[in-house]
């Protein structure tokens, strides 16, 4: 139990460090770029704002203070949990960013649970089971985790929506608008965690504890899902966490390719605008989010193997 504590306050403390780390690097990426924030505030170039507009925008945003000025309010309304107003939308940040994360997360948690779920269904029925069908699926497998996203995304439009009209190709229009982009999410997702899933499977389906609960009459079903598969689970929930994270981010090309509301469009426009608030809000929610599933997945390793937080 202490180990366990011990790993989870040194994750904390780790966590800590990214989101600063994360908080200003972005940051200053925005603030040095090329571009005028002020400008962009008024709506860009052809707003033709005068230039005493722009002096009070400037003074109204604090944008005609020093870099290090504006970063170290920054860090002080980060402290206080403040995030900040958005330049374009005239709203908080956290009201944006609420507003248009349930969408996302519905997507994005959609698409990891079917990923996991056909993943370990998948490897742990094909794993030993002969030449041409272990290579048949590895071959699939390496063609569709290869195929980028929005291509995989096209082609099941192409198909489904346009060539047989059985799904909508974009808006809600209740779980059927779901479909193709939770498939288009799951598609590599599946096919990577299944090969690391099938790899592992392979050798431990070759050790002699495998061949002794056989020989104690346990049906193949129950020596694969019961034995073999809870030894073979540390590489697939340490990479489905982490695929997990990324997928909040993956979500831009999906969102946009099928005219779906979502943090991915939220930060598409925003960076488009230079609303330099929510593009930072939306990277400390990334890199929050990647810190506590990096948690997670630390303990249930822990729970599966013990001694892995003895050796962490």
């Amino acid at each position: 139990m202490n180990s366990r504590l011990t790993l989870v306050l040194v994750r904390l403390l780790t966590g800590i460090g990214v989101l600063w780390g994360a908080a200003t690097v972005t940051f200053l990426m925005l603030h040095l770029s090329a571009g005028d924030v002020a400008l962009a505030i008024l709506g860009g170039p052809d707003a033709l704002p005068t230039p005493q507009v722009l002096a009070r925008v400037r003074l109204e945003y604090g944008l005609d203070q020093p870099v290090w000025v504006q970063y170290a309010d920054y860090l002080g309304r980060l402290a206080r949990l403040d995030l900040g107003e958005s330049y374009r939308l005239r709203i908080p940040v956290a009201q944006a960013i609420a507003q248009q994360l349930p969408a996302t997360l519905q997507l994005a948690a959609l698409a990891a649970a079917l990923a996991v779920v056909s993943s370990i269904l998948i490897a742990t029925l094909t794993a030993r089971r002969g030449s041409w069908l272990g290579s048949a699926a590895s071959g699939t497998e390496l063609v569709i985790s290869s195929i980028p996203g929005f291509v995989i995304g096209l082609l099941l439009l192409f198909v489904f929506s346009f060539q047989l009209p059985w799904l909508p190709a974009a808006g809600y229009h209740g779980w059927r608008s779901l479909v193709l982009p939770v498939l288009t999410l799951t598609l590599p997702l599946s096919a990577l965690l299944t090969q690391v899933l099938r790899q592992e499977l392979d050798d431990i389906l070759e050790q002699p504890f495998i061949t002794t609960a056989r020989s104690r009459g346990l049906s193949e079903a129950g020596v694969r899902f019961g034995h073999a598969l809870r030894h073979a689970l540390i590489p697939l929930v340490t990479l489905s966490g982490f695929i997990f994270a990324s997928l909040l981010g993956g979500t831009v090309i999906i969102e946009a390719l099928f005219s779906r509301q979502g943090i991915g469009r939220l930060i598409y426009d925003a960076t488009t605008h230079k609303d330099v608030p929510v593009v930072l809000g939306i990277t400390l929610l990334a890199a929050a989010t990647y810190v506590c599933i990096n948690l997670l997945v630390d303990v249930a390793n822990s729970v599966i193997d013990p001694d892995r937080s003895l050796r962490s």
